[in-house]
């Protein structure tokens, strides 16, 4: 254990913690959903819904690791609303990453292809001619070209127009932190 350090060990098992417990609660809530609706288009509605989430938290991932400091150090001098929090948000870019980019897109992933699974078990038993492995390999494809290609767009979009996604995600932040009273990044820069 010369190279990781003890801090990034706990770290890292305190996510994967967390990520267990985040991704077994929404996929027993969409499992649940999904079998109580017991509709294939509502099941495609809600899996469009989770690729779109994952490359929604996948952008602004990308777009904390590459905004700049320096305008939104100068936007907090100014007291402007929401810009406390960007300071944050960049300041703490790694952890935002991780969080958006690996906790959120892998549970996006996992859910993605389980309720994919779901949708051509559900299709085989009503369509008795159609094929599980063909279809598995469709559906398996259609998910990977959706996510892929979404995320592909977005991190050129979270790059180029960085600073001001982060602004938008702090001033929802800053909302929250003032509704609730809870801080997100709380003692930390």
């Amino acid at each position: 254990m010369g190279y990781i350090k003890k801090d990034n060990l706990i770290s890292g098992l305190l996510v994967a913690f967390f990520t267990f417990f985040i991704a077994l609660l929404v996929s027993l809530g969409s499992e649940a959903l999904v079998r109580a609706v017991n509709n294939v288009i509502v099941a495609l509605i809600l899996l469009l819904i989770v690729i779109f989430l994952g490359i929604f938290f996948d952008i602004i991932g990308t777009a904390a690791t590459a905004a700049q400091m320096p305008p939104f150090n100068a936007r907090a001098a100014k007291k402007i609303f929401g810009a406390k929090q960007a300071v944050k948000l960049v300041g703490n870019a790694h952890l935002v990453a991780n969080f958006c980019n690996d906790v959120i897109g892998d549970v996006a992933g996992t859910l993605s292809g389980a309720i994919g699974a779901g949708i051509v078990i559900s299709l085989v038993n009503e369509l008795v001619f159609l094929d599980i492995i063909l279809a598995g390999a469709l559906m398996t494809s259609l998910i990977a070209a959706l996510t892929v290609g979404g995320k592909a767009v977005g991190k050129r979009l979270a790059v180029n127009q960085a600073n001001n996604i982060i602004f938008r995600v702090a001033i929802i932040l800053a909302w929250w932190e003032k509704m609730s009273g809870m801080e997100l990044f709380k003692n930390r820069r």
